[in-house]
């Protein structure tokens, strides 16, 4: 899978090419909004991270945690958090296929369910990204486009946003000879249209119903892969079944007491 072309060449716009306003960090209401929201919903995730991490441990030799070099406000650098889903030898590629060679047994589960993305609030919490936003880019694809991200990068990207939700299938849709020409050639600027409309028009009421749809994303994606193998058929009546003898039982019990 090759680079695109000028991916040695960085030409995104400097923090000094910004305006004052633009140059500056989160806005105190929507830092305020993501941190807020991030302790309320700390146990959850806590809860989560941790049974996730112990799979990865034990189900393949490496570090629990991804570090991503990606872009953020203002051109700046960071690292971006994610659960390990790949191999520890596995070659680096700069897109992710549907059916990666690459994936871990958990890998897959994680890719699937999106949930490789939990540590990113770790990046939330330190103010280098939001929880919702453009998604932060690898350096060659942002050098691909530098006019369109001077605008994006006006604002602090996110862990989730309307073009994530749009691209789900994303490692689907990269199938191909050559994956990484692919997405800078076709999904790439079909993502840069939507995130420059957001950061025209985004509000904390869109956020809030960004993050409604993608708090779904998990089991619809899951349950999307079993009904494609035909898990959900065979075993959805019998879940059914038990659910409803279950029920049956609590009901009947709480009747006799």
């Amino acid at each position: 899978m090759g680079l695109p072309e000028g991916a040695e060449k960085l030409a995104i716009m400097a923090p000094t090419e910004m305006s004052a306003g633009e140059a500056a960090g989160t806005p105190g209401y929507e830092r305020c909004f993501d941190i807020v929201l991030t302790i309320l919903l700390m146990p959850l995730i806590a809860i989560l991270a941790a049974a996730l991490a112990v799979g990865i441990y034990v189900d393949s030799p490496g570090p629990v945690i991804f570090r991503s070099r990606r872009v953020g406000r203002g051109g700046e650098p960071f690292e971006m958090l994610k659960f390990r889903k790949m191999r520890r030898e596995a070659a680096s590629y700069p897109v992710t296929l549907e059916d990666d060679e690459r994936f871990t047994p958990i890998g897959r589960f994680l890719a699937a369910t999106r949930m490789d993305e939990l540590p990113q609030v770790v990046n939330v919490l330190r103010g280098e990204m939001r929880l919702v936003g453009p998604r932060p880019e690898l350096e060659c694809f942002v050098a691909q486009f530098p006019e369109q991200y001077t605008e994006i990068l006006t604002v602090t990207p996110g862990i989730t946003g309307n073009a994530q939700l749009r691209f789900v299938d994303e490692g689907r849709l990269l199938r191909g000879l050559d994956p990484a020409n692919l997405y800078c050639e076709q999904v790439l600027p079909a993502k840069i249209e939507i995130d420059t409309e957001y950061v025209r028009s985004h509000s904390l009421v869109g956020d809030l119903s960004i993050l409604a749809r993608t708090a779904l994303l998990p089991i619809q994606l899951l349950s999307g892969r079993l009904r494609e193998s035909g898990a959900l058929r065979r075993w959805g009546p019998a879940v059914a079944s038990v659910t409803l003898l279950g029920a049956a039982f609590v009901l009947l019990s709480s009747q006799a007491a």
